[in-house]
Formats: structure tokens, C-alpha cells, sequence
């Protein structure tokens, strides 16, 4: 009777100690990392190929999902504002919404689905087919080699991807407005520049380069880390868009509280 009582605090407790001895293997794998960026020679030929793999190639799928961000978010402002609220605070709305929000956000989730995911299955693929093990039997340096030219690549075209997916939003917001909405570019521009402050990029570039650091290292990690063959690979494939979607809504809300 006791141990039924108990089983649910045991299982509370043990996925606690689980998820702090996660936090920590991740700790020493980023802390790996870092000392690995001495080996220049090794990841600067490699970094530009990962820049285009992580951040040119996530373009359109970026953009794809602010276009209809923006679009939405016009409509459904011109929804609540109706007879109460100006009409120019449609630009309020979609800037304000777009650059803080939205657009950081949004662009994360779906990197960490493409760029997360797919660096889990490479390097998870790697690991079984013993190909790191080859890397590190030949005193080849396999962090180098294989995970700071990709966090690297993430910590710097994620920013970039990012304000092109909130300026490609706020344009469909605005086309929005004066195709369907009847406003004018005047009135839009009216609302997006009455509270817009410089710090606003700012935060956006913030997110995003934090974002680019949490998906790329988790994905690196479990990808490096995998056991198990193909279904190890699945595994760790799922593990990391799962858990960098988490941390980047935790990261979210962090941010907001430390800089706004």
C-alpha cells in the first residue's frame, strides 16, 4: 500500500534526477565544445558550408510561415479594433507582434524541426556507423570537426533568417492591410512606427541568437550521444526537437522577464 502511495513521488524523482543529469552531461558536451574552438583549422573550412545548410536553406521555410503570420495577425486585428480602436493600431500590432514575438519564436520552433532534427539524424548516423569512433581513433578532433562548425553556423545565421522571416511579416501584414482592410500605407506606417524603439531589433537578434545556440548544441548533443542503430537514431531525432521546442519557449519567457 506504502510503495503505491509513494510510486508517484518515486517517478517525480527519478525524472527529476534524470533531467538534471541531462542538464549536466549537456553541460560538460557545450563545455567540450567550447575548448574545441582553438582547432580553427578544423572548423573554419567547414563553417561556411554549414552557414548555407543551416541558414540559406531554412529561408523559405521561414519566410514561408511569417507571410502568413503577418497576414493573420492583420486580419485579426482589424477583427478586435472594429469600431473601437483606430484602425492604424493594425500596425501596432503586427510590428509589435512580429519583432518581439511571433517572429523570433515562430522561426525557432521551425528551425528546431529542420535544422534540429536534421542534426541529430546526421551526427546520430555517424555515431552508429562507428564513423566519430573513426574520427577519434585517428586523434582527428571529432567536437571540431563536427559540432562547432554547426553551433556556430546556428549562432550566426539564425539572427539573420530571423529579421528576413519579421520583415517578410510585417510586409504581408502590411499588403494585408491595404488590400483587404482598406487602410492606407500612410496609416499603416502611422501605427508601425508610434511605439517602435530600436531595442526592438535588438531583442529580436537576442532571441534568435539564443535560439540558434539551444537548437544546434541539442541537436549536436543527442545526435553525438546516440545509441542503439536506426531506431537510436529516430530516437535521438525526436529527443532533440522536443527538447530544444521546450527550451526555446522557456527561453522565451526568460528573456522577456530579464529585458523588457
Amino acid at each position: 500500500m506504502t510503495e503505491r502511495l509513494l510510486a508517484p513521488f518515486t517517478a517525480i524523482g527519478r525524472a527529476a534526477l534524470s533531467l538534471a543529469s541531462g542538464i549536466g552531461r549537456w553541460g560538460v558536451f557545450a563545455g567540450d565544445t567550447v575548448r574545441s574552438l582553438r582547432h580553427v583549422d578544423v572548423w573554419g573550412r567547414l563553417l561556411l558550408e554549414q552557414m548555407s545548410r543551416i541558414g540559406a536553406d531554412s529561408v523559405p521555410i521561414a519566410l514561408f510561415i511569417s507571410t502568413f503570420t503577418g497576414v493573420v495577425l492583420a486580419l485579426q486585428a482589424s477583427y478586435t479594433f472594429t469600431g473601437a480602436i483606430p484602425m492604424y493600431f493594425v500596425g501596432v500590432l503586427v510590428g509589435k507582434t512580429m519583432m518581439l514575438e511571433l517572429g523570433p519564436v515562430l522561426t525557432g520552433l521551425a528551425l528546431s524541426g529542420r535544422v534540429g532534427a536534421n542534426i541529430a539524424a546526421e551526427l546520430g548516423t555517424m555515431r552508429v556507423t562507428e564513423q566519430v569512433d573513426a574520427l577519434e581513433t585517428m586523434a582527428y578532433p571529432p567536437l571540431a570537426y563536427l559540432v562547432a562548425p554547426r553551433v556556430l553556423a546556428g549562432i550566426i545565421m539564425f539572427p539573420i533568417v530571423t529579421v528576413l522571416a519579421v520583415g517578410i511579416g510585417v510586409v504581408s501584414g502590411w499588403l494585408t492591410s491595404l488590400q483587404l482592410l482598406d487602410m492606407s500605407t500612410a496609416e499603416f506606417l502611422r501605427g508601425l512606427t508610434l511605439f517602435f524603439r530600436p531595442f526592438d531589433v535588438v531583442f529580436t537578434v537576442i532571441k534568435a541568437t539564443s535560439f540558434g545556440l539551444i537548437v544546434t548544441s541539442i541537436g549536436c548533443y543527442f545526435g553525438f550521444h546516440t545509441r542503439g542503430g536506426a531506431a537510436g537514431v529516430g530516437q535521438s531525432t525526436t529527443r532533440a526537437v522536443v527538447a530544444s521546442s521546450m527550451v526555446i519557449l522557456v527561453l522565451d519567457a526568460f528573456w522577456a522577464v530579464v529585458l523588457l
